[in-house]
């Protein structure tokens, strides 16, 4: 999007907001429990509904557990409990009984 047009958006959204007598820090708050909101869900669909786990299972969540899907398939990661992937086992060559022969160096076809 260019800058004029992106300029006039703003105007725009600014005289509406202003019409409909929604203020800079309503948006703000709104964004901010918006946001708050997000990383507590646990659960997200496709369409972007989420749960906390809490409560009842959501129409949505009992729909797609009846149809069969896994629960752990809607799970959200937590950035914060990410690990860092594991390391490739290190190859101790030296036990390697083929080590140096025809079997070692061939390729599977």
């Amino acid at each position: 999007m260019d800058e004029r047009k992106r300029d006039s958006m703003i105007a725009y959204l600014r005289r509406r907001m202003a019409q409909v007598g929604i203020r800079i820090t309503d948006l703000a708050a709104a964004l901010a429990e918006e946001r708050t909101r997000q990383k507590s869900a646990r659960f997200r669909s496709a369409s972007g509904d989420t749960w906390d786990g809490k409560g009842n299972l959501p129409q949505w969540l009992s729909q797609a557990v009846s149809a069969g899907q896994s629960m752990e398939h809607f799970a959200v990661e937590k950035r914060a409990t990410r690990s860092k992937p594991a390391a490739r086992p290190t190859v101790d060559w030296r036990q390697d009984p083929f080590a140096g022969t025809r079997l070692a160096t061939m390729r599977p076809q």
